[in-house]
């Protein structure tokens, strides 16, 4: 039997992961495990595997890793043709290289480390019709095996360009992203063992996203967990390809096409979140806060903070040198809305590093704070600790009674956002509003009235906003919300057909201003918005009689048949003063024509 002994295995043609699932292993993963002394085939290969000592945890090794076995193969009759045992070393060999019959490779793939089991192999995951030495044709033979331990190996681009050896496993399942800063130490050499790079004996910090010394690094580090430790085999086109490097730092060069040996460890990393999704707001955790659960929109958060500007100037402190925490409500605009949204994603006890962008500091004006001056434009940092905060209650956890007047509250919140023309954040109470009486089967009959007409009067109100922010689909769909409940509703209406002239679906809208007014035949506000519509069907009218007459110009120019002009009677538009009134909103009342009073539902 032909093994590798020691653990100078060349991994340089390591097979890719997609290659490595095609092999058979066991298939009864929802089998219970196995006991001492039981014996079971593993699925329908005909290997049998008999327990004959546990091993520990739970993990076991994959085809292409490097495992390190003490066996013994015998014929069905005892006769022994290999032993490891023998002169007491045991074997390191790769899984699924042919290196051991192919039964062998399969079965220890089963196994955790320290099991000691005997495999029954059939011939053909055996030996076959050849044979070997001992080993007669068409045979089935037996494998006692015991893993000792293994290495995991893995091909990081799939090319072989990098392969990564796990020497020591890191902790928890977190890795860094690209954004993260982590703490390494490494140290390089050449195939001849001379070190030609290292980091001091503290390691070396940076951003994943810059790189550092060489590609092949930043690649495998982003494979690892904090605490892992990891040989790398390193291709030129990974490392510094045909162009080498020159000595620098008292290390010597590197010769061009050189392959490189790495021994890595990933020491730390501090997680760097895109607060904002547009990275304007970048959170660095520099210390882990407490359990699961964070401030979130609308908590009531005490927080102590130093904020600079990027030239180091101190122009904010709170909460420290015996100074007052601030205190404020997350999502209520009391603070800068980069400090305000970062908090809204802290534990407690969590510090962490802001760098906020103009946009969310102080913009472009003058901000005079307690310390100093902020310039406009100003880029800010913020080192900030969430010492406490209390979570607005979410709906779960009230009554009905508590989540009818909630939602109330809301409402009445949104109301004046509206009126001080912020429509953002008025959208947003009005959600929240509705997210407190959303579920019917939770409520009684007696309150079933109450939240109808709470849910239909943030609806329509949400609808008002997104007409306000031009997110005219969304109008649409909050319009019909309301529509589903009250067909004839003449506000949801009026805003819908509003939405739709605004996404030129003429066709929907006149549908809806036809429905309200037979609803109310005298509602001033809609029959405004009729003459509206009529005026953008004659412009949409105009405009495909265009498109046609130049249609039949070009094909009459290109026919030996004369063609009659076509003839498109227009109809003169309708002149009214009152046809400007394209904006105009509906009433909440017939006979109120006001549109500020009627922009949102005060009920």
């Amino acid at each position: 039997m032909e093994v590798e002994k020691g653990k100078g295995t060349d991994v340089s043609d390591v097979q890719g992961e997609d290659d490595l699932d095609e092999e058979p292993g066991e298939e009864i993963e929802s089998a219970p495990p196995l006991k001492v002394g039981e014996e079971r085939e593993l699925g329908n290969s005909g290997i049998k595997k008999k327990l004959l000592n546990n091993g520990i945890h739970w993990e076991t090794p994959e085809f292409g890793d490097e495992v390190t076995v003490h066996f013994v193969g015998t014929l069905l009759n005892g006769i022994k043709f290999c032993s490891t045992r023998d002169n007491g070393e045991p074997i390191t060999f790769k899984l699924g290289e042919g290196k051991v019959a192919k039964g062998l490779d399969n079965g220890i793939t089963t196994m955790k480390k320290g099991e000691r089991v005997l495999f029954t192999l059939p011939p053909d995951f055996g030996y076959g019709a050849e044979g070997r030495d001992g080993v007669p044709p068409d045979s089935i033979v037996q494998f006692e095996v015991e893993l000792l331990s293994w290495i995991t190996v893995v091909d990081i681009c799939k090319d072989g360009g990098i392969i990564k050896k796990i020497m020591e496993k890191g902790e928890r399942n977190e890795r860094p992203s690209d954004l993260d800063e982590v703490l390494v130490k490494y140290q390089v050499t050449l195939a001849g063992g001379t070190i030609v790079a290292k980091t001091p004996e503290e390691g070396y910090e940076f951003y994943v996203k810059d790189g550092h010394l060489f590609p092949a690094l930043t690649k495998a580090i982003i494979t690892m967990k904090r605490g892992e430790k990891v040989k790398l085999i390193v291709q030129p086109k990974y490392a510094f390809g045909d162009k080498g490097k020159e000595a620098t730092d008292g290390f010597p060069s590197i010769p061009p096409n050189s392959v490189l040996n790495v021994e890595l460890e990933l020491v730390s990393f501090k997680p760097v979140i895109d607060v904002t999704g547009d990275s304007k707001v970048f959170k660095k955790i520099l210390k882990e806060g407490e359990g699961a659960l964070v401030a979130n929109e609308g908590a009531a958060v005490t927080i102590s903070y130093i904020a600079w500007l990027e030239d180091g100037t101190v122009f904010e402190r709170k909460g420290v040198d015996g100074g007052q925490p601030l205190e404020f409500i997350t999502d209520e605009e009391q603070v800068i809305p980069g400090l305000d949204r970062a908090a809204a994603t802290m534990k407690k006890g969590e510090q962490a590093l802001l760098t906020i962008c103009p946009e969310y500091g102080f913009g472009s004006v003058v901000a005079e704070r307690d310390l100093a001056v902020v310039p406009p434009s100003s880029n800010l940092v913020y080192e900030v600790e969430m010492l406490d905060f209390v979570k607005e209650k979410a709906p779960w956890e009230l009554n009905n009674q508590e989540k009818i007047e909630a939602a109330g509250k809301k409402k009445e919140e949104g109301n004046i956002l509206f009126k001080d023309g912020n429509y953002q954040r008025a959208g947003k109470k009005y959600d929240k509003a509705v997210d407190y009486v959303s579920e019917d089967g939770l409520f009684q009959d007696d309150e079933q009235k109450q939240i109808k007409a709470l849910r239909i009067s943030c609806w329509l109100n949400g609808a008002a906003c997104s007409l306000k922010l031009s997110d005219f689909w969304g109008a649409i769909q909050l319009c019909s919300k309301v529509l589903d409940f009250e067909s004839y509703n003449v506000k949801a209406l009026y805003r819908r057909a509003q939405a739709y002239m605004k996404t030129s679906d003429l066709i929907s809208a006149e549908m809806d201003i036809k429905k309200a007014l037979e609803a109310d035949p005298q509602n001033r506000e809609v029959k405004l918005l009729q003459k509206t519509l009529r005026q953008l069907q004659v412009e949409s009218n105009k405009r495909d009689a265009k498109l046609f007459t130049n249609m039949f110009a070009q094909m009459s120019k290109g026919s030996s048949m004369p063609v009659k002009k076509l003839k498109v009677e227009i109809a003169e538009p309708e002149k009214s003063e009152e046809a400007a009134a394209t904006e105009k909103e509906c009433v909440a009342e017939p006979s109120t024509p006001s549109e500020d009073r009627m922009a949102v539902d005060q009920s």
